[in-house]
């Protein structure tokens, strides 16, 4: 074994002490001894650091500003380091969050519940729909973390039930159902998968097994907006074969609705993005009317004002 000549450094993630990067490899096998630093859990083969490194060693620690490290690398030692694993400061929001929630933490996130944070994730999820929206990519970017905020939030709560659950259990399940609904993927092929079309009707094939599902309208969320839910009956119904003639009709209001959502879900349009597009831009034409109105010196706006200041 060829040893090193002078004691090296390994870099270590303080998130994943425990893991070693792949760089790291060829000098600790020629390494004459290993040794714990900072930050470093103890393990076979690697012994406490001593204060002055002997020749050949390998110093394995999270901080390089702690003394013998710091000592190291002045005297030119090589600091070996991997790349952040992806993902890796999800583990940080994590720790984050326990902060918050653990005793000595934020008052306010100790006192929340499941229940209680309902708004919260519906109001994170609209705002993050807008920013969609809008193609505006910061606020897509900060929204997203909002969204992630609940999750996590709503999985630490769960932590502390009587019957628990964590964001590990969470994601661990999540895991399970995107390798348990993509054969195609990651079993080596699924012939009734061959286009997205017929991936999705697959998926929802797949959901009803995997849920023993007995109406192809269960798992349905009844508290998504009125378009929304009516598209997504008429959807999952008409996958089931239900003729389009047994969709509601009349002449109220009501039925009206439904069967123009019904028909553009059918379609392969979304309803609800649809009219979701038609009244944002309306609320613009609006918000430019009532500016072009205040331009002209207009402060009660009648309704020739609103023609006259309507954007063409």
């Amino acid at each position: 074994m060829t040893a090193v000549a002078t004691p090296a450094v390994v870099l270590l993630d303080d998130r994943l002490p425990d893991l070693l990067p792949a760089a790291a490899l060829p000098v600790l096998r020629a390494a004459t001894a290993v040794y714990a630093g900072e930050g470093v859990p103890l393990s076979e083969g690697v012994d406490p650091a001593p204060e002055v490194l002997p020749p050949g060693s390998v110093l394995l620690t999270t901080d390089l500003s702690e003394p013998r490290a710091a000592r190291l690398v002045e005297a030119g030692a090589r600091v070996v380091r991997g790349p952040e694993p992806e993902g890796a400061e999800l583990l940080e929001v994590v720790s984050v969050m326990d902060r918050l929630r653990s005793p000595g933490g934020c008052p306010w996130d100790a006192e929340q519940d499941h229940k209680s944070l309902r708004q919260y994730l519906v109001e994170e999820t609209y705002e993050l729909l807008e920013a969609i929206e809008d193609g505006d990519r910061a606020a897509m970017r900060e929204e997203l973390g909002d969204v992630l905020l609940q999750v996590l939030f709503h999985a630490r709560i769960a932590a502390e039930h009587a019957e628990p659950f964590g964001i590990d259990e969470v994601a661990a399940d999540l895991v399970a159902k995107l390798v348990g609904r993509h054969p195609h993927v990651f079993q080596g092929g699924d012939p009734a998968v061959h286009d997205a079309t017929s991936q999705q009707h697959r998926w929802e094939e797949l959901k009803q097994v995997e849920k023993r599902r007995e109406s192809s309208l269960d798992g349905v969320a009844s508290g998504q907006p009125a378009v929304a839910l009516a598209g997504k009956l008429a959807q999952r119904a008409s996958r089931a074969g239900l003729p389009a003639d047994l969709l509601p009709g009349g002449e109220g209001t009501g039925e009206r609705l439904f069967a123009t959502a019904a028909l553009a879900k059918l379609a392969g349009e979304d309803p609800e993005t649809e009219l979701r597009a038609v009244a944002r831009a309306f609320e613009a034409r609006v918000r430019a009317a009532e500016k072009s109105a205040r331009a002209a010196g207009v402060t009660a706006m009648t309704a020739r004002d609103w023609r006259a200041h309507w954007p063409a």
